[in-house]
């Protein structure tokens, strides 16, 4: 018989601050939001939601990250996702394509399919949506430094499939500032790089009206170990970044505005992060009908994907990490997002196995069709802790902002090494607090059990490495290679110049250049990028 687990600890400890270190009082009353204003849900400046009847009207995108080993079986499970219930396609790519390096550079050795699917060419990208329809599937894709290409190939599937682009929608990660603040999966240096991410907003603003070609996202800055505050401060100051690019380009704020969207990160200090969306929402209205005077209403609203936490995951009892992502998934219920992911009880050893998926997915269903939550657009709306906690996160987000701004923006910000030390400063105090109890994690530091019994975990073996390369040797022996190598230095040209770079890379694509040979055109041109330590 197994044994009971030994509590390590009997007491229930007061919370007195949330994970931001904003103080929590003993008990809220009407005092704390004397002269608020609540808007009704629709109305500006959003707090309370978008949409006037919110998830009466349409429940939230249900959006499972999913991607490993070869692009046949990243297919075999987009297609079993789509078949449960799954609404949106996410794509999850491993290392090499993130890092935009073919499976048969020396570097994807040993990483190929490991953490997502392998991309190297269009052919990669054809099986990858086989027999799923473009125009009518949502998919958003996560990939940054070579988000162009990645999104060339996917426009290439559609034409392939004769969807009209206006048809096509999903959306791109494209979120270059995030990666040199937490994610350091960059290739190029940060201006080159925001050319790109500008060229992509351009081209979808003209030629593909409803992909969203940016997802800001401060879901990894919270990974890194920032706090909600300044997720959510950094998050929207990149916002403010690419906004003044899009301008600065000669574009009217109105013709992009609208299609830009975020993700944010949703952890386990439950009221905390249902305030962070609502602020988020706030904050953004008012710098763009303030800041930019934005006059179309839609480019003031803040539309967000919403992922639990994966940083809050254990690989210690595991199955408590499916408790930890209900309330997390709740949480961004109840704070408004448009869509979500749930992560696994699995992922803090391997990626998700088919049972840990499905479990994931049933868990945004409950929330759907069980809970009664979507029933009524922001059901905390009015709560005195939720609205003073709302207002406080408010302040303090805009407060890293202005500072942000005094440095001339987020890029003097990150060459300086701002967001960065801020980060590592407030991932070291959350670490030490757990190291010492004051923070409890339930099977980590509290509750302790011994001999835990393994789980089932998704081996992702050699032979897809082996395949990749197999594939890849045999595409490049086939294709035209005159015409792949005219379309890469066409995109040399283009990028020593002025001109957007997207019709030059979708050339190349169509040419079936991989996505190494393109990357390897942009670093002869723009060279590669190494962050300068700031201690």
């Amino acid at each position: 018989m197994k044994l009971m687990a030994k509590l390590t600890s009997t007491t229930v400890e007061p919370v007195r601050k949330t994970l931001s270190g904003i103080p929590v009082k003993p008990v809220y009353g009407p005092e704390d939001t004397s002269g608020l204003e609540l808007p009704q849900p629709g109305e500006f400046p959003y707090t309370r939601g978008i949409h006037e009847s919110m998830y009466r009207g349409k429940l939230w995108t249900m959006r499972q990250f999913s991607g490993f080993a070869t692009p046949e079986e990243t297919n075999r499970r987009f297609r079993y996702l789509l078949s449960q219930g799954q609404t949106g396609l996410s794509v999850a790519f491993d290392l090499p394509t993130l890092m935009g390096y073919d499976a048969d550079h020396a570097t994807s050795e040993g990483e190929v399919g490991k953490c997502g699917v392998s991309i190297s060419s269009l052919e990669d990208m054809e099986i990858l949506f086989r027999e799923i329809p473009l125009g009518d599937v949502t998919v958003s894709m996560t990939i940054n430094s070579p988000a162009p290409v990645i999104w060339a190939m996917y426009l290439a599937v559609a034409e392939k499939q004769g969807v009209d682009w206006t048809r096509v929608s999903g959306t791109l990660q494209n979120d270059i500032l995030k990666e040199y603040i937490a994610q350091k999966e960059y290739i190029f240096p940060p201006r080159p790089s925001m050319r790109l991410v500008t060229d992509v907003i351009e081209y979808s603003t003209q030629r593909v009206p409803r992909f969203n070609p940016i997802s800001i996202s401060g879901y990894h800055i919270r990974e890194a170990g920032s706090t909600a505050v300044q997720e959510l401060a950094f998050t929207l100051r990149d916002g403010i970044e690419y906004v003044d690019w899009g301008i600065e380009r000669g574009l009217p704020v109105d013709a992009f505005a609208p299609r830009l969207s975020f993700f944010f990160n949703s952890h386990n200090d439950f009221f905390e992060e249902i305030a962070k969306y609502r602020a988020a929402r706030k904050i953004w209205a008012e710098v763009m009908r303030d800041r930019y005077g934005a006059q179309d209403e839609r480019s003031w609203k803040l539309r967000t994907h919403a992922q639990t936490a994966g940083c809050s995951l254990t690989w210690q009892q595991p199955y408590n990490n499916i408790v930890r992502t209900t309330l997390q998934a709740l949480a961004a219920v109840l704070g408004g997002t448009q869509s979500l992911h749930t992560n696994s009880l699995d992922e803090a050893y391997a990626l998700p196995s088919e049972h840990a998926v499905t479990i994931a997915l049933r868990t945004q269903q409950v929330l759907a069709y069980e809970s009664g939550v979507p029933a009524v657009p922001d059901p905390l709306g009015g709560s005195y802790f939720v609205e003073s906690l709302t207002q406080e996160m408010e302040q303090r987000a805009n407060d890293y902002i202005r500072r942000i701004d005094e440095m001339g923006g987020m890029i003097p910000a990150i060459e300086r090494g701002f967001p960065q030390t801020e980060i590592a400063n407030a991932s070291y105090e959350y670490q030490h607090e757990i190291e010492t109890g004051e923070q409890k994690i339930v099977g980590v530091n509290a509750f302790v059990e011994r001999n835990e019994e393994p789980i089932e975990l998704l081996q992702i073996d050699e032979t897809a490495q082996q395949h990749q390369l197999e594939k890849l040797a045999r595409l490049k022996s086939r294709r035209d290679n005159h015409i792949v190598r005219k379309s890469l230095d066409d995109l040399r040209r283009a990028a020593e110049g002025r001109e957007n770079t997207m019709p030059f890379i979708l050339d190349a694509v169509r040419a079936y250049a991989t996505l190494g040979e393109i990357c390897d055109a942009f670093r002869g041109v723009f060279g590669a990028y190494t962050e300068t330590s700031v201690i």
